[in-house]
């Protein structure tokens, strides 16, 4: 037996009794099919150059109309010593890094130390970019939510009972097919534009967290776990766009809306997350289902964004102190990792004298 027939062997895939041959095709009886996921390629790519188009041609004048600008920067200075150790060593040199750059430099400590923050500030995204990019999100999860709640009105989703009923042999719905499809090309071109996009302060979780939302869609289309998927991601999906939305508001300086919004997040984020999440991973999968190898890795995963999701609710509940405790103004710990404004008004003031 080969590598790819070990692979795909049915008693890995499915659970016991079943076979490949009950997921064949019939007529116009039609079952997930491995390679039905390839599409989600070309579906990644379209989705990216979807969003460059939405980004310039809607994101960007709706961020000028409803206010939002980007704040002017000082300027750096050209240095080929301080540019050199910014590229290769670091972005923040430390007191004695900082001494002896002054000295090569032939510049005052105090000149350097500015210098750098200057520098930092240039790579910041600017605040447009921000908004664009939390447009293109909040439309795509607004959609996609609503979409697929539309999508599940079907008695299985009601009643956990009859979900597995006949399981594996489930016909696929073209509908939830090509969404399962559209959900998993959409996470691939998160991926694909990380690299790009405003780096945020969970950076590591969010790369953990695509790598574990890809290998459940994946495994759970193999295996025509379907149901259990469309159930799972309109639970994720519920409280996305919401966040989206209270960024939005943050970035067009609408402080009390955003807060109001962040507000309606948390809550639905820790219900949604913390409460119905494991319920219907218990009720729908745990209790109903006969385990097999896949299964049990499906469980694993789905403990990792678990895990996940208790980190994410314990930052969100330190915004929430942030803005009702504190009456600070409200900062998302999960948000761009920026210098103090603050500092980047001293310095365009000074550059102005």
């Amino acid at each position: 037996m080969g590598l790819s027939e070990r692979f795909w062997h049915h008693e890995y895939w499915l659970p016991p009794g079943a076979t490949w041959e009950d997921m064949k095709d019939s007529g116009d009886i039609h079952y997930p099919q491995p390679w039905d996921l390839l599409l989600c390629i070309p579906g990644a790519l379209l989705l990216i150059a979807v969003r460059c188009i939405f980004e310039r041609t809607v994101a960007r004048p709706l961020g000028r109309r409803l206010g939002v600008s980007d704040k002017q920067r000082p300027k750096v200075q050209p240095n080929a010593t301080l540019e050199g150790f910014y590229t290769l060593l670091g972005r923040t040199p430390k007191e004695g890094d900082l001494i002896s750059l002054a000295k090569q430099s032939d510049l005052p400590v105090k000149e350097v130390e500015t210098w750098f923050r200057h520098r930092r500030t240039q790579d910041r995204p600017r605040l447009m970019k921000k908004f664009c990019e939390v447009s293109w999100r909040f439309t795509f999860y607004f959609t996609s939510f609503f979409s697929g709640l539309a999508l599940l009105y079907d008695p299985w989703f009601w009643d956990h009972t009859i979900c597995w009923l006949r399981f594996p042999q489930q016909p696929l719905p073209p509908t939830l097919g090509w969404f399962y499809l559209l959900e998993l090309s959409f996470c691939c071109s998160l991926v694909a534009t990380l690299p790009f996009d405003v780096k945020r302060k969970d950076f590591k979780e969010q790369i953990i967290h695509h790598v574990a939302t890809i290998t459940l869609i994946f495994v759970s289309y193999c295996a025509n776990l379907i149901r259990f998927g469309m159930i799972v991601m309109l639970v994720h999906d519920a409280s996305d766009y919401i966040l989206e939305l209270a960024k939005m508001l943050h970035y067009m300086k609408q402080k009390w809306a955003s807060e109001a919004t962040f507000m309606v997040f948390a809550v639905v984020f820790i219900i949604s997350r913390l409460v119905v999440f494991p319920l219907i991973t218990y009720y729908y999968f745990v209790t109903k289902f006969q385990f097999f190898l896949i299964s049990c890795l499906i469980i694993t995963f789905l403990m990792i964004l678990q895990l996940l999701h208790i980190f994410w609710s314990y930052l969100i509940i330190q915004v929430i102190f942030t803005i009702i405790l504190r009456r600070e103004k409200s900062k998302d710990v999960r948000s761009d990792t920026e210098e103090s404004d603050r500092s980047e008004a001293e310095d365009l003031a000074k550059n102005k004298e």
